[in-house]
């Protein structure tokens, strides 16, 4: 069996003003694919797993176009010399815009399956947070998607993507696709699977895989931020039995409809003044207070300045704040050197309309120790807020993210991240954990986000409408 592997993974914010180009992906080539840990879990399956192009970046704004087109380009003649092949597995993320382009993904997957031909078998991991289209679902054969927010089960989701070609090319059995759109879609924030409803919806997946004739189960809740048709939530299942693969996409539907109101945020949550006035008075540590309207890993921009100026006014202590990106201010406190005083401009670097900078007098603590320019990153003292500044955006979910600047989040009294549900690592410490509904391009107030090309009617933007389940099969089931 041979089977190439490939594809794209980032997440787009059609708000967001900051194009993502090439240097903001991390590209693996090749041998350099089949090798990287991410991949690690393919050698326990059988077949020759043929290695082209895969990209991956942070959430963000737009792909640009002219990056795009180079990235499909490198993809295709990668897969070209490979042919014939029995299977293309695809590792994507689902939630990508371009330039100019609507459904990227659908042109991706569509390019992939016009080269590899109508015998080669084709499946697809995603994001639950991706967004799908007929267009994707008439190219692939198989498909499967996280079950986890936070994301949990990444190579869990990719094995069963895996698994299910496999065993397609050994047994000769090719499976039905079919989805039931969902005419929701609802931030992340207010989905997570650790929380209800979700988390009875998500533990309904394991139980329909269990029935005989279906492979795989997914519940996709979408990309709410991206202002195009396709952003909608979705049942999309894999297996042999069309009958019971079309009720079970209705139960799922029916059951995610009737929902809807019942999401809600997981955390204490309120505007920026009210978060920063009660993590000051809070008695027990550390607050963990989550930035949301700016979030890099939901599509933000990561540059804005709004809590560290609350922070500022109230004169918090014992803060950790990680971070802003602002490269120049970055750039300055390593011209100036660890121990300098030095009056900095700070945030709203990248999105210049969005957002004002503050400007502080600051005394620079540590440097990171880098030769990556990118990866420039700085701790600068304000009065009692330890502040990193970054010359890229990032997020800082992990505890290593800290450590690594010399930074002890469990001994902070208020940690602030850039983040909505906050990760595996810091959920843990948090003492409590406030979300501040703040402004940005991730803004988690949905209704107010300017809406130009989405489904309507759609919940939570449309309220009275009545909505009955529709199945639609894949063009390849249909024509066997």
């Amino acid at each position: 069996m041979r089977i190439a592997v490939g594809g794209i993974h980032i997440e787009c914010s059609t708000y967001n003003p900051v194009l993502n180009e090439e240097k903001d992906f991390r590209v693996v080539r090749g041998e350099e694919l089949t090798a990287s840990p991410y991949f690690a879990f393919l050698r326990d399956y059988e077949g020759e797993f043929l290695p082209t192009i895969h990209c991956r970046a942070i959430a963000g704004g737009p792909v640009a176009r002219s990056t795009y087109e180079r990235f499909k380009a490198e993809f295709l003649e990668r897969l070209k010399p490979l042919l014939p092949l029995d299977g293309l597995y695809l590792a994507m993320h689902g939630a990508m815009y371009v330039q100019g382009m609507e459904d990227a993904e659908g042109d991706w997957i569509t390019a992939a399956r016009e080269l590899v031909g109508p015998d080669c078998m084709v499946s697809a991991s995603y994001d639950l947070h991706g967004n799908v289209s007929q267009r994707i679902i008439d190219a692939l054969d198989m498909y499967s998607t996280y079950r986890t927010a936070p994301h949990i089960d990444v190579e869990e989701t990719m094995r069963r993507s895996v698994k299910m070609l496999v065993e397609s090319l050994k047994t000769g059995v090719k499976p039905v696709l079919l989805w039931a759109p969902i005419p929701v879609v609802l931030p992340g924030e207010r989905t997570s699977t650790v929380d209800e409803p979700a988390k009875s919806l998500y533990e309904m997946m394991p139980q329909i895989d269990a029935i005989d004739g279906v492979w795989d189960t997914s519940l996709m809740v979408g990309y709410v931020w991206a202002d195009e048709p396709r952003a909608t939530a979705a049942a999309i299942l894999t297996g042999t039995d069309r009958a019971i693969l079309e009720r079970e996409a209705r139960r799922i539907a029916s059951a995610y409809w009737d929902a809807r109101e019942k999401f809600v945020f997981g955390c204490e949550t309120g505007s920026i003044q009210e978060c920063v006035a009660r993590a000051v008075a809070s008695k027990t540590s550390p607050v963990v207070l989550a930035e949301s309207g700016d979030n890099p890993t939901g599509g933000g921009v990561g540059d804005r300045a709004e809590v560290l100026a609350e922070l500022i006014t109230r004169g918090a202590t014992g803060v950790v704040f990680a971070g802003i990106a602002d490269k120049a201010a970055t750039e300055a406190c390593y011209d100036a050197g660890v121990g300098a005083e030095l009056d900095l401009s700070i945030g709203a670097s990248l999105d210049t309309i969005g957002s004002k900078p503050v400007r502080a007098r600051v005394r620079v603590k540590l440097l990171h120790d880098t030769t990556d320019l990118a990866d420039r990153q700085v701790v600068v003292v304000i009065d009692g807020i330890e502040l990193v500044l970054s010359a890229k955006r990032r997020p800082y979910h992990n505890i290593a993210d800290f450590t690594r600047l010399g930074l002890d989040p469990k001994k902070a009294k208020i940690i602030v991240v850039k983040s909505g549900y906050l990760s595996p690592e810091l959920a843990p410490i948090a003492n409590p954990n406030l979300m501040a509904l703040s402004p940005g391009v991730v803004d988690q107030f949905v209704e107010r986000l300017e809406r130009h090309r989405k489904q309507r009617p759609t919940y939570p933007f449309d309220k009275s409408f009545a909505y009955e389940p529709q199945v639609f099969l894949s063009a390849r089931s249909a024509g066997r």
